[in-house]
């Protein structure tokens, strides 16, 4: 996921973060991302996939907390429990609760916003600081996304293996896009893979399209866990997005910095890669990371319909001078960065932070990022103000780009830290 210019024109719950509050907690309620909850196309996903009952739910379990300690064991019960039924509907195990196909990862975003509103307007009859609720709203951010749930197995007969995805994003200039990384996400977690050299269990996480979130540390937060040692450390992690029309990419280069385009809560940031403080991390802090990825075994795979590349294009300021230029092979040595192959959003940032911690903790793993084709709706399905929020060639391309996903996941899974 990034803002293609051609397009539009985990550290555990104590490490001591800057602040380990979403955005959304310091705002007004609603925030913005919760205002668009009201228009007819969120309304019309939550009613044809059985979720629009998700937020009334909450809000009546909310209703009946009578303390502090009780609103948080409900709210990460209420949380964990929509990130499961997500996760089900998406797997095909249970009803589908409605008429949107089994595949789509919308229904999650938009019921997780409709219990984060229903947490800001909540008035209990006891005392609760804002602090206090904005460490609940935390707790419902991690849970409803699976990012304090990566169960991994311990043992030497299985592979570990952690994907994160993205939630939808650009909805101002139409309301109805899902992201092709979520949908994979929820599609694999709890999966296993076949490889030549055995199983591997795979677990997921979904991330906020938010600057501030990954400021504050979510990104770490929900990786450092599995990337320490012990029996359940990962053997190869990946972080999805959505990238170029009709193609995917293996990113090379992550670059250190964030080039300004608007988040989901229409904020922009134009600044180095913020590191929070108490996270392991290099220093002086790099400006490039580099994939793990065995990004030549991908390309060679053959995994789908669409080609994959090894993107290995950054955009950097060279040393010694003061514009950006485009690199087609790489960073120059000592130069500034201005974009990676993933470019300068939080597609590119979330490559970065991971890729960035994998080297702090000495993580010898296959690791980095992949994007996806952008999911497009059928040609006759184009206008936002008319189209419709499903169409036949909507969800094949989405099936499609999460089934390449997985076979992408598979060559990684069998592969090795050298590239090839």
């Amino acid at each position: 996921m990034r803002p293609i210019r051609t397009l539009l024109t985990l550290a555990l719950a104590a490490l001591p973060l800057t602040q380990t509050t979403p955005a959304a907690a310091q705002e007004a309620t609603p925030t913005v991302e919760e205002r668009r909850l009201d228009q007819a196309v969120p309304q019309e996903i939550l009613r044809r996939s059985g979720f629009d009952d998700v937020a009334p739910g909450f809000a009546r379990d909310l209703a009946d907390v009578r303390s502090a300690a009780q609103a948080e064991r409900v709210v990460r019960r209420d949380g964990g429990r929509l990130w499961e039924r997500a996760v089900d509907r998406v797997r095909g195990r249970g009803p589908a609760g409605g008429d949107l196909s089994r595949d789509d990862d919308r229904p999650l975003y938009w019921a997780r916003l409709g219990m984060t509103r229903a947490l800001g307007e909540w008035r209990p009859d006891f005392p609760l600081s804002e602090a206090r609720r904005a460490e609940l709203l935390t707790a419902l951010e991690r849970g409803s996304r699976g990012q304090d749930s990566l169960d991994l197995p311990a043992g030497k007969h299985i592979k570990r293996i952690v994907v994160t995805g993205f939630d939808p994003f650009q909805l101002d200039a139409d309301v109805r896009r899902s992201n092709p990384s979520g949908a994979a996400a929820l599609a694999l977690d709890g999966t296993t893979l076949r490889t030549p050299d055995g199983p591997a269990r795979v677990e997921t996480a979904v991330f906020p399209v938010r600057w501030a979130d990954f400021a504050d540390g979510t990104v770490e937060r929900t990786l450092l866990p599995v990337f320490r040692h012990g029996p359940r450390r990962v053997d190869a992690f990946m972080t999805v997005s959505q990238g170029r029309v009709g193609r995917f990419d293996v990113e090379r280069t992550n670059g250190a910095w964030r080039g300004g385009y608007p988040d989901n809560a229409n904020v922009s940031r134009t600044e180095t890669v913020p590191i929070p403080v108490g996270v392991p991390t290099p220093r002086p802090q790099p400006q490039w990371t580099t994939t793990t990825l065995p990004y030549a075994s991908v390309v060679a795979a053959n995994t789908g319909p669409f080609p994959v590349y090894d993107n290995t294009t950054v955009t950097e300021i060279p040393a010694g001078a003061t514009a950006p230029v485009v690199r087609p092979d790489g960073p120059t040595p000592g130069s500034t960065a201005r974009a990676g192959g993933g470019g300068d959003y939080l597609s590119n940032e979330i490559a970065y932070r991971a890729t960035l911690l994998r080297d702090a903790v000495g993580l010898k793993v296959p690791g980095g990022h992949l994007h996806t084709p952008v999911l497009q709706f059928g040609p006759n399905n184009t206008d936002p103000g008319t189209g419709q929020v499903i169409d036949p060639d909507f969800v094949r391309n989405r099936e499609a780009i999460t089934a390449q996903v997985r076979s992408v996941l598979t060559v990684v899974a069998a592969g090795d830290v050298s590239g090839r």
